[in-house]
């Protein structure tokens, strides 16, 4: 066994966090840790390798290595925002390594690494990993306040069990639905049942096919309430820009108008957190990574311009 491999107590990290299963340190835009410490940077990326459920070709584990490594190429210098979104200060933890005794405990570590992360007062992003670890950090959100949940998806997610267990990717937001304003965007792949649910649960979506139409934009919004968490499954873009996911659904979004709806919720809504969920690199096809990781640092920059700019107004 490498000796490596199990390090103990993190430095800088308070003690509600020591103890959790961490990996080794491998921080977001190759900032060094020292130059972002926990306990004064307002964002903390969570790397969280999960895969247990996954449905047709694996390999989420490998998702937030491919964007963290990618984001090493990331021009620190936005163009559109005119700021560098870094220098708000952003905390990139070790990879949180979940136990493989069963969904449930992997599942209950991640949200007692989340509840602390929200105790602390930081404004978290999740890099998966598969889909089915949002549900925890969704479910923390809507436990102390009225939530509304975006999911950018290419499937509704709202399966009771897939393959004998309710904790699959594929069952994710069946599990919060009853808990908070589902608004799902993009998508384009569901059964009969979740349709009914759908329907019964009034549950409004903008399918795939609608995404860049018209006034798609406002649709979304009029259904978001105030205070907002963004789920952002890969597979809701198009794949022939994002093909390295594990269940891609043809149609999707592209890179503007997918930058333009969520620059308006963050400028209309008060985002509360996010995650980006479902990336299985490509070994060689190097461009999905990096469009991912060029997401995150969207919507950090987001964040820092609308969410914690309009919180000091």
């Amino acid at each position: 066994m490498n000796e490596f491999r199990d390090r103990g107590r993190l430095e800088g990290l308070p003690q509600d966090l020591q103890g959790l299963p961490w990996g080794l340190p491998d921080p977001f835009l190759g900032i060094p840790p020292e130059d972002t410490p926990f306990t004064t940077s307002p964002i903390v990326i969570l790397p969280v390798p999960y895969e247990a459920t996954v449905s047709y070709m694996g390999g989420t584990r490998f998702g937030p290595r491919g964007i963290i490594h990618a984001s090493r190429f990331v021009e620190l210098y936005d163009h559109e925002l005119d700021s560098e979104p870094y220098e708000t200060g952003i905390h990139t933890l070790p990879e949180l390594m979940l136990p493989g005794t069963g969904p449930q405990d992997a599942l209950g570590t991640l949200r007692r690494c989340y509840d602390a992360l929200l105790d602390h007062g930081k404004f978290v992003v999740i890099l998966g990993g598969e889909h089915s670890l949002s549900g925890d950090p969704i479910l923390a959100h809507a436990e102390r306040e009225e939530l509304s949940v975006l999911q950018l998806d290419a499937h509704a997610d709202l399966r009771t069990e897939y393959e004998g267990t309710p904790f699959s990717h594929a069952c994710v937001m069946h599990r919060v639905h009853e808990a908070v304003n589902l608004v799902p965007v993009g998508i384009r792949s569901l059964t009969a049942d979740e349709r009914s649910l759908m329907r019964s649960k009034r549950i409004d979506a903008v399918w795939g096919h609608e995404i860049e139409l018209g006034d798609w934009i406002d649709r979304i919004l009029d259904r978001l309430g105030p205070t907002v968490y963004i789920t952002f499954d890969v597979d809701y873009l198009d794949p022939t820009c994002m093909p390295s996911t594990g269940t891609p659904e043809p149609g999707g979004a592209s890179w503007y108008p997918t930058l333009a709806l969520l620059q308006r919720v963050f400028q209309e809504r008060t985002v509360v957190g996010c995650d980006v969920v479902e990336l299985a690199p490509i070994p060689g096809l190097v461009a999905p990574d990096v469009l991912a990781a060029e997401l995150v640092y969207k919507l950090l920059g987001f964040q820092a311009t609308y969410g914690f700019a309009g919180n000091e107004s």
